[in-house]
């Protein structure tokens, strides 16, 4: 069940909301569901939502007399890093100066603005539906009042050599395997209460895949350092570096909460350079 905010939200959403958008018209009921319900609506892409704890999503279907159609889902995530979060899942795209880091490929758009993770998808190809999705994109984002902030963790994460269309948010070992293949196990036991960074970076010193975890106390990150040597590093240095069979450089350092890992670098001076960056810029937010 929603919390009377969630819907009074909703319920202003599609109070606001154009029902028609250069011919293209509002097609039956608007749908809303919660973390529960939206199985029904989307089953294969569910759990990506609920593993950043959505709290409810808005549908809504415009089409043309002949029956093609646009979808408009704006799904609230609760707060501005879970909508973050939940647009890093997708990276894939063309830039739009639209809402907040707003990106598009063929028959989709999709962007976040504070807590809320809007997608627009055309059902079939026809003239004028790119422009319809990006109209309906500017009225949604006209409705939401002010910007999100990014997750604190991506603070840590150096500027220098950063890929910022990389760099990805999430909190559990799954979404991390989706992206880059740790384990089947969870070695760095990552849970809801777990904030996890991943971007790549490249420079003069080659290309490198960064992985930062923030742990809620210092007891799990010493646990999910100690078992990161243990079962992926074994062979690591007293440094924490370890050099791959596929010749790339790993290691891994602890700053408190925080558990900094190059995932892997083309050279052992970006790995070193890396660590040092993330190590010392936690060390003066601490």
């Amino acid at each position: 069940m929603f919390s009377s905010a969630f819907a009074a939200t909703f319920e202003s959403f599609g109070e606001a909301l154009p029902e028609k958008v250069m011919g293209w018209t509002k097609t039956g009921e608007d749908q809303v569901y919660d973390n529960r319900t939206i199985f029904e609506y989307i089953n294969g892409a569910a759990e990506v939502y609920r593993a950043y704890g959505m709290k409810g999503c808005f549908s809504r279907r415009y089409a043309l007399p002949e029956g093609t159609g646009i979808i408009l889902d704006i799904f609230d995530m609760g707060s501005s890093q879970e909508a973050f979060g939940v647009f890093t899942h997708d990276l894939d795209g063309d830039p739009l100066d639209l809402g907040q880091d707003a990106l598009y490929r063929a028959g989709w758009l999709r962007f976040w603005k504070d807590r809320f993770f809007i997608s627009i998808t055309i059902e079939q190809e026809a003239q004028t539906a790119d422009q319809v999705a990006r109209e309906l994109g500017k009225a949604v984002s006209s409705l939401i009042a002010s910007d999100g902030r990014r997750p604190q963790i991506l603070s840590c994460l150096p500027s220098e050599g950063l890929e910022s269309a990389s760099i990805r948010f999430f909190h559990d070992s799954n979404l991390l395997n989706t992206h880059y293949y740790l384990s089947d196990e969870n070695i760095l036991h990552l849970n809801s209460r777990t904030d996890a960074a991943l971007a790549s970076y490249t420079d003069s010193r080659g290309s490198a895949q960064v992985l930062l975890v923030q742990y809620p106390d210092g007891e799990k990150a010493s646990l999910a350092h100690k078992d990161f040597l243990n079962y992926y590093l074994p062979d690591a240095d007293a440094r924490g570096f370890a050099l791959l069979e596929n010749k790339k450089w790993s290691a891994v350092s602890l700053n408190g909460e925080l558990l900094a890992v190059v995932l892997e670098a083309d050279t052992r001076p970006l790995a070193e350079w890396l660590l040092n960056e993330i190590m010392e810029t936690a060390s003066k937010s601490r």
